[in-house]
């Protein structure tokens, strides 16, 4: 039995995390989770705009994990007819007099930069540039390898109430891990 998981929770309440998941994700995952959140959320009379905000950052990194961790068991070994298993963590918590969700998840070392540079790019715009940098990107084809329009960075950033946070920590010649924080 882990001795330290007591240590682990308490240094979570220290730091306001009241939701952490760490595991396989799945698109059912997802919305239990976002029904979860929801629930503790409305018991301390959470206004419905925030409870929105925060319920749609857990969607888009929750998809992000879903489409893009390199922490995987392929198809083929699952013997299954659903997607890969992709495998992040999620936490959501409460401090400051504002909510913060964040995700992290393995990424390829050779897909760093690209990623780095978006990031930084959408770091630097406010919100009247995030909302031009949308509609300009709505109209657009997805970018090559996208399982998506290309919006979820882009929608968390314009959800955010300050700059986001982003790192990657190497964990291998081949891997790194990308953490990603939305305050809200």
């Amino acid at each position: 039995m882990r001795k330290d998981l007591h240590e682990m929770k308490e240094d979570f309440n220290n730091q306001g995390i009241f939701f952490s998941f760490s595991g396989p994700i799945s698109q059912e995952l997802t919305v239990e989770i976002g029904e979860i959140l929801k629930k503790k959320m409305s018991l301390i009379e959470t206004g419905s705009s925030t409870i929105l905000k925060v319920f749609s950052v857990v969607v888009e990194q929750a998809q992000n994990i879903i489409h893009y961790s390199d922490e995987k068991i392929p198809l083929e070994e699952m013997n299954s007819e659903s997607d890969e298993l992709r495998f992040g963590i999620i936490l959501v918590g409460f401090k400051n007099d504002h909510y913060f969700v964040e995700c992290g998840n393995e990424i390829e070392n050779h897909k760093i930069e690209n990623l780095q540079k978006k990031l930084m790019n959408l770091q630097n715009m406010n919100k009247d540039e995030l909302k031009k940098h949308y509609k300009e990107q709505r109209r657009k084809d997805p970018d090559e390898g996208s399982k998506g329009a290309g919006l979820g960075f882009i929608e968390m950033a314009r959800k955010s109430s300050e700059p986001f946070e982003f790192g990657f920590k190497k964990i291998s010649e081949d891997v790194s891990f990308f953490s990603l924080k939305i305050v809200i």
